[in-house]
């Protein structure tokens, strides 16, 4: 069984690499409140989340921004005249916490700040999800290398896609990180599916 802390910050190699889906998984197997403190393009991480996991809406803390652009989170809040502002970032009253980042660990926020600013403000240990396919290794290293230099504390990696154990050796060896899990694509993206992968990727003995 994965022991994970009570609140983490679910961080990702890049955008697109499953992370949404990796939190769902994790959503349905613990007693987290979900949180997406920055989200470009609607409806949203935190929509589609709370359907696919049926979960009620007490499990699911409100974006401190909500954009409507699917860009970069510095773009997307310059297209509605607004800046992203560190200060307005406090993390939810709850003993149980999952927060989901955007984009990579890099993504810019406003012109002075990026997304490990925010990472240290809210200082929470990382779970990084990765894919599977080419050209992880070098994203899945680069973003352990990025975290490290922001002294963030480092849970694991997650690999989410077709099984790939060359890639999952790799990024153990070179990464000096341990794979947590490696998540092969979901037949069910609901309730019952959900549990079942919890139980076997994230709570097998």
């Amino acid at each position: 069984m994965l022991a994970l802390p009570p609140r983490f910050f679910v961080a990702g190699t890049d955008t697109g690499v499953g992370k949404s889906a990796v939190c769902a998984i994790l959503m349905a197997g613990l007693g987290a409140v979900y949180w997406k403190p920055v989200q470009s393009g609607l409806p949203g991480d935190t929509a589609w989340v709370r359907q696919v996991t049926g979960l009620p809406p007490g499990r699911f803390a409100p974006e401190t921004y909500c954009l409507g652009h699917p860009l970069s989170p510095h773009q997307a809040a310059a297209l509605e005249g607004v800046e992203i502002d560190l200060e307005r970032f406090s993390l939810p009253p709850s003993e149980q916490l999952m927060v989901e980042g955007a984009g990579g660990v890099m993504t810019p926020l406003n012109p002075r700040h990026i997304f490990t600013d925010l990472m240290r403000r809210l200082g929470l240990p990382v779970l990084v999800v990765a894919r599977s396919s080419l050209g992880t290794i070098n994203h899945t290293l680069l973003t352990l290398e990025q975290l490290r230099r922001c002294q963030l504390e480092i849970l694991g990696v997650v690999v989410n896609g077709p099984k790939n154990a060359a890639s999952e050796q790799a990024i153990e060896h070179y990464g000096k990180a341990r794979v947590l899990a490696a998540v092969e694509p979901l037949e069910q993206l609901d309730p019952p599916g959900l549990r079942a992968a919890f139980e076997r990727y994230f709570n097998a003995p």
